[in-house]
């Protein structure tokens, strides 16, 4: 048989303290004790501690009456308020392009950033409050996505995008810090924490009834709990501010009673039809249930209208069922209004005591009405999914966190109010560069990992954590800037041999950065322009290696003759490859031999050769019997206005005129143009022109071979 565990329970609530002891034994619980004092001052206000001296002296008298019959009493289960409770849904996406496989660690930063989206919306919806000061309780993750599409599960996935949604729930700090110092000053120390409305739910609606759209609602004092299952699990927590002491108060003001007998005339009416009263003058009065509500209806209208509407507000629709717990719930005809509300049969709302509870004792004189549901259901659900109670030190500050699951390091940062997305180091910076006139981007490094340790031991950010713990968090270095040498961008750059009139030449490619040459081996920087070329034809190699005076060896000769263009190949150089004619346009094969044949300058007698023309016009005579030539110009060129001897060089690209004279017979006359004749400078008188022994004039014309003198007389 398994040994009895003793739990004591403290249900601290707006007008009064519970104190309740159980003892679980084989999955079944036994109240064994239970005393309940009221609050002799206004120290709570709609479950919320406003006194703590004054909240912390009452728990004390609940906990030295019960140490009375059953010992010392040092830890307590408790219960935070519901209206305390914030849940949040989130969704935050990661670039995940180019980055490796994402691992455990990448998801969990993901999620903890997504939680931390969640505090953000918290914030911004209630912005006199600092988010900081909440606690994430828990939050669970409802979908992973990768490119847009759900998916089961982003370990070892690669995209362009990931993203988590989740919910997360958080607590006020000033709820839990507030409660932990009332049960101090008690000398209790708080042994687990659950949820006012997860309390009465958890022992009501289990799990397996959850998939039903139920209602639970918690009418206390002060507040009305309200907790909201469907599709098998809890979908919505809510509380509206009236309760049971609205109804108390309407009774006192309508028939002059004190609070107190007021509270126990409200109660009496739930089992009777009719009740005798004292005011507070003496009088007694014996009234009837269907007056008293008659009277107090407007009261028990808006506890109902106020409880409908947070019920709709929460779930959209009216539920299935409502189930009504709490001493409130004693209100009469309340469950038959909130039915007629909510437009549900009165078989559908229902007032549910302890009775219901399944796996409970309860001794005879425990009275198992619905007020009761709360503190046993806070004994129980502590120990069946507690909220427990620990310090870490984050960068040697205090922590407190309360924990719905295993803590981790990334809870502990969440709750120190440290941004998970500051922690890791910044991206380098990127490099854009130009190569051969298309743009290149070159991402920096990634961030490195924030740097943890748990008590001087590195760890990550799932590591577990413990009471006590000490956590050092420093930001990740930032990544560094893209280092990229222009090897890294080409591969091998490729080499031709070839020979040129016999010498040889090595072609490789040109690497110019910025338009100054460049190694392969050199760095990138930022804005860099660079060009790759590897020339392909004999003309880009002899261009790019500046051999530029070989190209005028080969050009082709041409001039410009009376505004006619004229190719002239006998001046033009000649260029040979493996042999063969060829054209500097020609491509470039390893081990190729070119013969380059210089181009020949003309003169403008070669020009009139080429053009087959004759220059000059001239015939043959003999002057005293020897040969004389005798000529005249015949066709002329000129450059600029300028006429050109025949020994004269043309030029590549000359623009030349070329001007052709008429041509007279030669006379007797020209022969004095290319001969010296001596005049006898006495006895002479008279002189005679003999041509072929026969006297003539100046103007004879003369015939090749004529034979020509001049006679003295």
């Amino acid at each position: 048989m398994e040994e009895q565990t003793s739990i004591f329970a403290l249900d601290i609530g707006t007008r009064s303290v519970v104190g309740l002891i159980l003892k679980e034994m084989n999955n079944t619980y036994e109240v064994i004790d239970l005393l309940s004092i009221e609050h002799t001052e206004r120290s709570m206000v709609d479950g919320q501690i406003h006194d703590v001296q004054s909240v912390s002296k009452v728990i004390t008298k609940v906990k030295e009456k019960l140490e009375e019959k059953h010992g010392p009493l040092t830890k307590v289960c408790v219960a935070a308020a519901g209206r305390a409770l914030r849940t949040e849904r989130a969704t935050v996406t990661m670039d995940i392009k180019n980055r490796p496989y994402m691992q455990k660690e990448d998801i969990l930063h993901l999620e903890l950033s997504a939680v931390q989206q969640a505090q953000h919306i918290l914030a911004a919806k209630y912005e006199d409050e600092i988010s900081h000061h909440y606690y994430c309780v828990g939050y669970s993750v409802m979908h992973y996505r990768l490119d847009r599409e759900e998916i089961g599960n982003l370990v070892d996935q690669q995209g362009n995008e990931a993203s988590v949604e989740i919910i997360a729930t958080f607590l006020p700090k000033i709820v839990v810090e507030s409660l932990i110092s009332a049960l101090h000053r008690a000398g209790l120390e708080m042994d687990a924490l659950t949820l006012e409305p997860i309390a009465a739910i958890n022992v009501l609606v289990p799990t397996s009834m959850r998939r039903l759209n139920v209602a639970l609602v918690d009418i206390g004092a002060g507040t009305s709990d309200i907790a909201i299952t469907d599709s098998g699990t809890v979908i919505a927590y809510g509380m509206v501010p009236v309760a049971g002491d609205e109804i108390t108060e309407a009774i006192s003001d309508e028939f002059l009673l004190d609070f107190p007998l007021a509270e126990k005339a409200k109660r009496d009416l739930y089992k009777q039809e009719s009740i005798t009263i004292q005011d507070i003058l003496g009088f007694e009065t014996e009234v009837t249930k269907e007056s008293v509500v008659c009277q107090i209806s407007d009261s028990i209208n808006k506890l109902a209208h106020s409880i409908c509407q947070e019920i709709l507000k929460l779930n959209k629709k009216p539920p299935k069922a409502v189930m009504l717990v709490g001493g409130g719930s004693l209100t009469p005809e309340l469950p038959k209004r909130i039915a007629n509300m909510l437009e549900l049969p009165e078989n559908r709302v229902a007032i549910r005591g302890i009775d219901a509870i399944q796996h409970l004792n309860l001794p005879e004189h425990v009275y198992q009405g619905p007020e009761l549901v709360t503190p046993i259901g806070i004994a129980i659900a502590a120990k069946q999914s507690p909220v427990h109670y620990l310090t870490v030190y984050v960068n040697e500050r205090p922590v407190r966190l309360f924990d719905m699951k295993q803590l981790t390091v990334g809870d502990c940062i969440l709750a120190a109010g440290i941004k998970v997305n500051k922690l890791y180091g910044k991206p380098g910076m990127a490099i854009m560069i130009k190569l051969n006139d298309r743009d290149y981007t070159f991402p920096g490094e990634f961030g490195k990992s924030p740097v943890l340790t748990k008590n001087g031991v590195p760890c990550t950010l799932d590591s577990s954590v413990q009471n006590g713990d000490q956590l050092l968090v420093e930001k990740g270095d930032d990544g560094q800037t893209a280092t990229i040498r222009i090897q890294d961008l080409i591969d091998d750059v490729p080499f031709k041999c070839i020979s040129i009139n016999g010498e040889k030449h090595i072609i490789k490619a040109s690497i110019h950065r910025n338009n100054q040459p460049a190694l392969s081996t050199d760095i990138i920087h930022d804005h860099d322009v660079l060009t790759y070329k590897f020339p392909q034809t004999l003309q880009d190699y002899l261009t790019i290696s500046h051999n530029q005076e070989l190209l005028t060896d080969i050009i082709t000769f041409q001039i410009e003759l009376n505004g006619k263009e004229i190719l002239l190949n006998e001046c033009s150089g000649v260029l040979l490859k493996d042999g063969k004619a060829t054209t500097v346009s020609t491509l470039i094969e390893d081990g190729s031999q070119f013969v380059i044949q210089s181009a020949s300058i003309p003169t403008v007698e070669q020009l009139a050769e080429i053009q087959k023309l004759s220059l000059i016009s001239s015939i043959p005579v003999f002057f005293r019997g020897e040969k004389v030539e005798l000529t005249t110009k015949k066709v002329e060129f000129m450059r600029n206005g300028q006429v050109l001897q025949e020994t004269d060089i043309i030029h590549n690209g000359d623009s030349l005129q070329m001007v052709e004279r008429k041509i007279d017979p030669f006379i007797f006359q020209d022969i004095f143009r290319f001969i010296d004749i001596t005049i006898p400078t006495t006895g002479v008188g008279q002189f005679k022109l003999m041509r072929n022994e026969q006297e003539v004039t100046f103007h004879e014309q003369l015939a090749p071979g004529d034979q020509l003198d001049v006679v003295f007389t």
